[in-house]
């Protein structure tokens, strides 16, 4: 049984597309998300083989989730969608197949074998996807989106990852390498990300160590290994 979690801001579409995918036999539902954030907290919890990922949602789409997810858990990816032209970039973002609205059974039959013979083969799969440039954090029951200029650095912990900005410290889902590999920041230590554009000034200590104060006012650490890669490539 292929293992498959399901991505729709609309209630209908998610039982529907659920309805059908049961149908076939092939499939055990890990779960039905209306959002982004809840798409990217089951993908951690369950790690599903495949992802049903509708392309219009509000907040952010199917494009720009696809970017958000860490390599290592990325699924198979079919896009669900009611618009043609949303059906053809599709294929230029490199996803697997694509359905479209209303997801008709011989169709489905189609990608259902397309999905057994990519989990077959057993390769993980690699797809192209725009960069990030606003930042998604839990605010409560709302998601704050945080463009990737206003950001100091981003830190994690055991308790996971958080953005800080001028305005506070938020909590994300975006782990530190999707981060590093999809935004302007840079790492400067195995626990941090830094915005060049809001460093202030360089701490230099012994034993090749360092800080960063941010134009804020806050303080990082700086790895030897890193702070070797920021001076050859920003002339430190």
């Amino acid at each position: 049984m292929m293992r498959a979690l399901i991505v729709d801001d609309e209630i209908h579409s998610r039982d529907e597309l659920e309805a059908l995918l049961l149908e076939t036999g092939e499939f055990t539902i890990l779960g039905k998300c209306s959002n982004a954030l809840e798409a990217l907290q089951a993908m951690k919890r369950e790690r599903p083989d495949a992802l049903f990922l509708d392309v219009q949602m509000p907040v952010i789409n199917g494009f720009e989730l696809l970017g958000m997810i860490d390599e290592s858990l990325m699924p198979n990816v079919v896009f669900v969608t009611a618009y043609d032209e949303y059906a053809l970039k599709a294929f230029e973002e490199n996803t697997l197949d694509y359905l479209l609205k209303p997801v008709e059974k011989g169709r489905l039959a189609k990608t259902v074998r397309k999905l057994r013979r990519a989990l077959n083969a057993g390769e993980k799969p690699v797809y192209s996807s725009q960069d990030i440039k606003k930042i998604p954090c839990v605010l409560s029951s709302r998601i704050k989106l945080i463009s990737t200029a206003e950001v100091d650095y981003v830190r994690s912990n055991e308790a996971g990852v958080y953005v800080v900005c001028p305005t506070g410290e938020y909590f994300t889902d975006l782990t530190l390498k999707v981060l590093e590999n999809k935004t302007n920041l840079v790492r400067c230590h195995k626990q941090y990300l830094v915005n060049i554009d809001r460093i202030d000034e360089i701490i230099l200590h012994e034993n090749m160590l360092a800080e960063i104060k941010t134009k804020s006012g806050r303080t990082i650490p700086v790895s030897r290994r890193h702070l070797k890669e920021l001076r050859g490539k920003w002339n430190f």
